[in-house]
C-alpha cells in the first residue's frame, strides 16, 4: 500500500493503526514523507524500525500525486492500495479486497463505502453518514459526477492495470484523484464496488481537501477534458451537491454550502434532485446552516 504523508503529525499515527491491525497481514507499506517540515519523519522512521512491513521513502516535497506514483513504483504486490495519511481502514479492508479480486479476475479497479468521520473520531462505527455504491461497473459519468470512490484512500487497483494505465497527473493538487479514475474508465478499466463499509474519511476543515472553490475550479477543468463524452450539466449538478454536503460536514462556511447548492440546481435540477433524499437535505441543510454554530453542523450532517 502507498501512503503520501505531508507534515502528518498525530493524524497519521491512527492511520498506521489501522493498516498494522489488518486481518490480511500479507502486505507492504510504502510511506512515502513529501517534505514534511515537522515531525514526520521521525514519526514514520519510528513505525519502520517496529514493523519489518513497513518502509519509508523521503523526497523534496512534490505533491501528492508524485509521492504516490514514487511509492506506486517501489511496490511489489499484484494489487496496489492507496492510503491518506489521515484516515483509516476497518480491519478487514486489505482481506476484503485481496478476495473480490480473486472472485473477479475480469475486476480492474476495487472501492468501497465509506464513513464519513468527525475529525475527532477514530472508529468507524461513529459516521452518521456513509457513502452508496452505484451498480454494475463505474461509468464515466459517476466518476465525473459525484464520484462514489471518494478519496484515494478508497482506491485498489491491480498492478498490471496500473501499468497499462499510467500514475496520477503529476503537478495537480486537485482533482488528481478524480482525473485517474475517469482517465481509467475512459480506457477501459472496470472499476466495481463493494457493498461494505471499509474506509473511514476524517474530515477537516484544514488541508487542501478543505478548498472546495479550488476542488470545483479543478473540476471543471477536468470536466472539459471529457465534455462531449458525458453529460456535463447533470455531471456539474451532482459534483456540486457533494461539495455543498462537503462544506456542511467539513464545518465550512454556510455561504459555501449555500452557493454550492444553488450552483447544482442551476446546472441542473433534474440530476440535483433525482436522488430526492438527498437533495432535498443538501438544501434543506445548505439553508438552516448559517443559524448553527460551526461544530453543530460538523455533528450533524458528518
Amino acid at each position: 500500500m502507498i501512503i503520501p504523508v505531508f507534515n502528518g503529525g498525530e493524524a497519521i499515527e491512527a492511520t498506521l493503526v489501522s493498516v498494522v491491525n489488518q486481518s490480511e497481514t500479507d502486505f507492504e507499506v510504502w510511506l512515502v514523507n513529501d517534505g514534511s517540515t515537522d515531525d514526520t519523519l521521525e514519526r514514520l522512521t519510528r513505525w519502520q524500525r517496529s514493523d519489518a512491513r513497513i518502509q519509508v521513502i523521503h523526497q523534496p516535497n512534490g505533491g501528492v500525486a508524485r509521492a504516490r506514483n514514487v511509492g506506486a513504483a517501489h511496490a511489489r504486490g499484484e494489487l496496489i492500495a492507496f492510503l491518506d495519511a489521515d484516515d483509516l481502514w476497518a480491519p478487514d479492508k486489505l482481506e476484503a479486497h485481496a478476495a473480490f479480486h480473486q472472485t473477479h479476475s475480469g475486476a480492474d479497479i476495487s472501492y468501497a463505502r465509506i464513513a464519513f468521520l468527525h475529525p475527532d473520531d477514530h472508529c468507524l462505527d461513529a459516521a452518521q453518514t456513509h457513502s452508496t455504491i452505484p451498480a454494475g461497473a463505474l461509468a464515466l459519468e459517476q466518476a465525473l459526477g459525484e464520484n462514489p470512490v471518494c478519496t484515494t484512500s478508497n482506491l485498489v487497483v491491480t498492478r498490471a492495470f496500473w501499468n497499462t494505465c499510467g500514475g496520477f497527473r503529476e503537478g495537480m493538487q486537485h482533482a488528481e484523484d478524480q482525473e485517474w479514475i475517469a482517465r481509467a474508465v475512459a480506457g477501459g478499466a472496470r472499476a466495481s464496488g463493494l457493498e461494505r463499509v471499509l474506509v473511514g474519511y476524517r474530515l477537516s476543515i484544514d488541508g487542501l481537501s478543505a478548498d472546495l472553490p479550488a476542488m470545483y475550479a479543478g473540476w471543471q477543468q477536468l470536466s472539459r477534458e471529457y465534455a462531449e463524452s458525458f453529460d456535463v450539466a447533470g455531471a456539474r449538478a451532482l459534483y456540486c451537491r457533494y461539495l455543498a454536503r462537503r462544506a456542511l460536514r467539513a464545518g465550512g462556511s454556510s455561504a459555501q454550502a449555500l452557493h454550492f447548492a444553488l450552483e447544482g440546481l442551476k446546472s441542473s435540477p433534474g440530476a440535483f434532485l433525482k436522488d430526492r433524499r438527498r437533495g432535498a437535505l443538501t438544501v434543506m441543510g445548505a439553508l438552516v446552516s448559517p443559524v448553527l454554530p460551526r461544530a453543530a453542523r460538523m455533528r450533524l450532517f458528518a
